[in-house]
């Protein structure tokens, strides 16, 4: 089965294809997580951590270049004006990664609310924020919608058998809790991003299970944007002594991928965890188009690093491909955004448009938020 998808995706990923990625930063409101995943590099004990503040989160994002910051020179009461050539480096997105405080905690809502903050806090810097702070009720989801461009959470995997092995101390891992979260995504109308992690102990049953369920979510609500397919990479925190997801695995799973999901659905891959050009440009030609948020660290998996975008330029060059930055919303989910935000993609789109390689397709580059997108974002 697995040479027979392989063929058929080779064929179907033309020579000369674009792979994408999008320039990130990362904020970790808490690293405290009521979770204990047996595989694990990133969370402390509930109590045991100091979450980002606001002042800090601050000092972070005005360190950071931001093409629109340093590339704009708005005049008094005008609208900014794009230079002639697009930023060469620079984070667009502003990941909201964060451990989970527990639904019943008496801290749950000043959690909530000190990741809106940071959302809000993203855009009026300039930049687009994308929340994964693990499941939210609907009102907590809806709240953060309105500060976010986009949102995402892992499936991981739909077996309930992983209750009993890697996720037996992590109630959050409930599948049909997760697969709630993306009906949820799609009834209001957010653009998202999920996936699977592999290689922990699940059956082929299970990752193709898997697989139809995310792609039932989005046929029936139109919203999934990417789905990750992430390899289990042992890290030096984590509980569990389970070996690194083969290539093989890996491999077979972005073809599979390919094959059972729409093909408005990007598949990704995160190419710190292939580690050769080999490995991702074998997953390219089977259906990989995006390589995710490239940030100066993994905070989920911080043993490995991230290529260089010189070299990633190459790797994905050997494959046949072009890479390109986009946007952390795709333009076919602009519209779900209210005016202010809208705006403010729509300017970073105008911004990367600046290139004459650039893609309609990708989403492209945007100034600091105007006197609309102040107000919305401004607390009275």
């Amino acid at each position: 089965m697995a040479d027979r998808t392989e063929a058929d995706c080779r064929t179907r990923q033309p020579l000369g294809s674009l792979v994408t990625y999008s320039a990130a930063y990362t904020l970790v409101p808490t690293y405290e997580c009521f979770n204990r995943c047996q595989y694990c590099n990133f969370r402390v004990e509930p109590g045991a951590d100091r979450w980002l503040g606001l002042a800090e989160a601050t000092v972070k994002l005005r360190s950071l270049t931001n093409p629109l910051r340093d590339c704009y020179k708005p005049q008094s009461g005008q609208f900014p004006i794009a230079p002639t050539s697009p930023p060469s480096s620079g984070p667009i997105e502003i990941l909201i990664l964060s451990g989970e405080v527990h639904p019943r905690s008496p801290r749950r809502s000043a959690w909530i609310r000190r990741i809106e903050s940071l959302c809000r806090l993203a855009l009026l810097e300039g930049f687009l924020p994308h929340a994964n702070v693990g499941p939210l009720d609907r009102e907590e989801m809806a709240y953060l919608k309105t500060v976010n461009v986009s949102m995402g959470l892992m499936i991981e995997q739909v077996s309930p058998a992983l209750a009993q092995t890697v996720h037996r101390h992590a109630p959050s891992k409930d599948p049909s809790r997760r697969l709630a979260q993306l009906a949820q995504a799609g009834e209001l109308q957010i653009p998202f991003t999920t996936g699977l992690l592999i290689g922990i102990g699940e059956t082929e049953a299970d990752r193709l299970d898997s697989l139809r369920a995310i792609g039932q979510a989005h046929r029936q609500y139109g919203h999934i944007q990417e789905v990750i397919v992430q390899p289990h990479s042992p890290g030096r925190d984590q509980v569990w002594e389970g070996e690194a997801c083969s290539a093989a695995l890996l491999l077979e799973t972005v073809a599979i991928a390919r094959e059972l999901l729409p093909p408005e659905i990007a598949i990704q891959v995160p190419p710190n965890l292939l580690k050769t050009a080999e490995l991702l440009q074998r997953a390219i030609e089977l259906g990989a188009s995006d390589l995710g948020g490239i940030c100066p660290i993994d905070e989920v998996n911080p043993t490995y690093e991230h290529p260089s975008l010189a070299q990633l330029t190459d790797w994905v060059a050997a494959a046949g491909g072009q890479l390109r930055p986009r946007l952390p919303i795709y333009p076919a989910f602009d519209d779900w955004l209210s005016d202010p935000m809208r705006s403010l993609v729509q300017s970073w789109r105008d911004f990367l448009g600046s290139s004459p390689d650039s893609r309609d397709s990708l989403g492209r580059f945007d100034p600091k938020p105007g006197p609309t997108m102040q107000k919305l974002i401004s607390r009275p």
